[in-house]
């Protein structure tokens, strides 16, 4: 039998076991799943215990990370992005192939020569964002390529929200459908893009303050801010000589606003603890934030004017809405000894955004392209939206574990030949991907073309 082994069973993780436990008998695998915490995983693996068993593990115990990787043919890693260098390098020692949904980190990167050397495939980025964004935006550059087309503009938007019948009690039209510390952290550091073949930076603090209109067909209106290093794609697509790139992350119109105030506050650094006590109230929090004044604010709606006042929002206003359903003036404790900004703020947010079992979540991915072709500016927009079943069999488990899944399988196959650090731009793995995401989950895009 092929030996599979998944570290790390999170909330990313449930469609990803349900593929590989599928496909266990006819492919022959006995999967391993290794997580912190397995008591979760038994009613899981309970109908399948002749292919697959769970294990606990910590990923600091690196003796025991050695003799799981060395007790498997393919290992996956849903770990958290942080821990996977450690488990590439023991990959790399024992000649294991590796398959995650992270980005390509440096410690990863600098594994390149040595897992050629060792002959062994670390197919990374292949989940949603990063994953499904390289398989779909790739199908469609070939294909335009193909008919003698050339592309001069390419956006990509993704992100992970509520399904329409879910958003109604959030007024910020979000809840946590992944690790929650990624959002809170989200775009921390400078955005790079290019537009008009003009390099474009948007440092942190000004990340969200003016985000770009979205449309997607069916399910109106969103609003895009540009995610991480765009210019980095350019090679990796082939479109070294695009004038215009950018890739971007999606929420519904009214979050950036809200979540710029955070930013502009001071709410999202993480790079110090306050020395704060545990009962320290979120009142006490945001007033030593603003300025000295007399007299301090004596009610929550004081407090809440004079934070208006601060960031010059109007008091009424949606942003104020937003942060006052929070609890941001509230008598309410942190909770939190001595912790930094970020820690309180994803502690907040962490019960206030947290999925009912009833919920539904909502993937959206949309990518614009203009090209040329035969004398003629086309535009084409690529959309694709997935909702979830409940709180539990996400639609953000179904598209960054599917893929994963499926990668596996034709790893495991023999059809994925490539050696070294990889994403999935090569049609050979991400043509049959798209096809069985279509046919056996109807994930797929829906293209509208235009002649400009």
């Amino acid at each position: 039998m092929t030996r599979l082994l998944l570290l790390g069973a999170g909330r990313s993780a449930t469609s990803l076991i349900q593929y590989l436990l599928r496909h266990a008998a006819t492919e022959n695998w006995f999967l391993t799943v290794a997580d912190v915490n397995p008591a979760h995983l038994v009613p899981v693996l309970a109908a399948h215990t002749e292919y697959a068993h769970a294990v606990s593990f910590d990923i600091s115990d690196s003796t025991h990370l050695e003799e799981l990787v060395t007790q498997a043919d393919v290992v996956v890693s849903m770990l958290p992005a942080q821990f996977h260098a450690p488990v590439a390098r023991a990959c790399v020692q024992h000649r294991r192939h590796l398959v995650t949904a992270s980005y390509v980190s440096p410690e990863i990167r600098a594994l390149e020569d040595e897992s050629r050397t060792a002959g062994i495939t670390i197919l990374m980025e292949c989940g949603l964002d990063p994953g499904l964004d390289h398989m779909s935006a790739m199908a469609v550059i070939e294909r335009i390529r193909a008919q003698g087309g050339h592309i001069t503009s390419f956006h990509s938007y993704c992100g992970g929200l509520l399904a329409p019948d879910s958003e109604g009690d959030n007024p910020w039209q979000y809840k946590f459908t992944w690790n929650p510390r990624n959002v809170v952290m989200a775009g921390q550091g400078t955005a790079k893009y290019l537009e008009n073949g003009h390099p474009r930076y948007i440092p942190y603090q000004r990340l969200f303050a003016h985000p770009t209109p979205i449309e997607v067909p069916g399910y109106g209106a969103f609003e895009g801010y540009a995610n991480r290093d765009s210019l980095s794609y350019r090679a990796p697509y082939g479109l070294q000589d695009i004038p215009t790139i950018l890739r971007g992350t999606l929420r519904r119109p009214g979050y950036c606003a809200a979540w710029d105030t955070l930013v502009r506050l001071g709410l999202t650094d993480d790079s110090g603890s306050l020395g704060n006590p545990s009962d320290m109230t979120w009142r006490e929090l945001i007033e030593a934030y603003l300025p000295v004044s007399l007299p301090r604010a004596t009610t929550e709606t004081e407090l809440a004017m004079r934070f208006a006042d601060y960031l010059g929002l109007h008091f009424t206003g949606p942003e104020m809405q937003r942060l006052q359903w929070l609890g941001l003036f509230t008598d309410q404790a942190v909770n939190h000894a001595d912790a930094t900004p970020a820690q309180l703020l994803e502690r907040l947010l962490t019960k206030k955004w947290q999925l009912k079992p009833d919920d539904h979540d909502m993937i959206v991915m949309q990518h614009l392209f203009n090209y040329e072709l035969h004398g003629k500016r086309h535009h084409l927009t690529a959309s694709l939206v997935v909702l979830g079943d409940d709180a539990t069999h996400t639609a953000m488990a179904k598209t960054v574990g599917l893929p994963v899944g499926m990668a596996v399988r034709r790893l495991v196959r023999g059809e994925l030949t490539q050696r070294g650090v990889i994403i999935p731009t090569h049609a050979g793995l991400y043509e049959p991907i798209l096809a069985e995401l279509a046919a056996d989950y109807n994930i797929q895009f829906v293209e509208e073309e235009t002649v400009l």
